[in-house]
């Protein structure tokens, strides 16, 4: 081989590098590789935005309504539970209402206490009553007697008007003699009883002198001078329900009755 005809092959092996194959072309349109990639790209674009549109859009969507529904849910659990306390709540403090209830009715008296209350007011006044000298006063019971057989309900607001048709009371007219400092003793410890009672109409005077002279037998004061106390004594029990309903029916008021027309004699 000359050389000439290796220049030849170059120059041919030159020419042969810078061929290319012919790219397809459709409706006039030759679809090189890069114009190929820009439609796999296009296509693939649209491809996702189908996907999405019709199976990831109604799965988010779907999604959406299932966590608004589950919030839904929740809040009404939190709320049937704040109820649940609410109502733990409302029934504790029945309780303790209830509770309170039976120590204010305890602080009452009732037919029981009613009836050992003139022993109770006796031991009082007897305990008062120390052994010192012959000539010193002796506290005593002069009276004690109910001005009404039975108790009457309370229903004129004397002691308020939410008190009326709820509780009764017995009106008891007493009086006691003693010296000033036993007669305070006494209502003092009156007061301190378990029932509740209440002292109305206090009025005090003089008592005669009982001592006499041994001699002309003349009354002759001897010690601190005796006093004698009257004071009505109201002793307050609570109504029973049936009691009570029937306080208040008594407490209505009653309607007129209808005027009735005379009837005109026909002629």
């Amino acid at each position: 081989m000359t050389l000439s005809d290796d220049l030849n092959f170059a120059e041919h092996g030159g020419e042969f590098g810078q061929e290319t194959p012919e790219s397809p072309v459709i409706f006039g349109i030759a679809f090189t590789p890069k114009i190929i990639g820009i439609l796999v790209g296009v296509i693939g674009l649209a491809g996702a935005g189908y996907i999405f549109l019709n199976l990831l859009m109604p799965a988010l969507e779907s999604y959406q309504q299932q966590q608004a529904k589950n919030s839904e849910l929740q809040a009404q659990v939190d709320q049937k539970k704040a109820s649940i306390k609410q109502i733990d709540q409302v029934k504790d403090e029945l309780a303790q209402a209830k509770q309170q209830n039976v120590q204010v009715l305890g602080l009452f008296a009732n037919e029981k206490t009613l009836d050992t209350l003139l022993l109770d007011i006796n031991r009082l006044i007897d305990s008062g009553n120390t052994p010192t000298s012959l000539n010193t006063v002796k506290a005593k019971l002069k009276k004690f007697a109910p001005l009404s057989p039975k108790p009457e309900p309370i229903i004129d607001g004397s002691l308020g008007l939410l008190v009326n048709g709820k509780l009764q009371r017995s009106n008891i007219s007493a009086e006691i003699t003693g010296t000033y400092e036993q007669t305070q003793s006494i209502i003092r410890n009156i007061e301190r009883l378990q029932p509740l009672l209440i002292i109305k109409d206090y009025q005090v005077t003089l008592a005669p002198v009982e001592s006499r002279n041994p001699l002309d037998k003349t009354p002759m004061p001897v010690g601190p001078a005796a006093i004698n106390t009257s004071f009505q004594l109201q002793v307050l029990m609570p109504l029973s329900p049936e009691e009570i309903a029937a306080a208040a029916a008594k407490a209505a008021p009653v309607a007129p009755a209808a005027p009735v027309a005379p009837v005109v004699p026909k002629k």
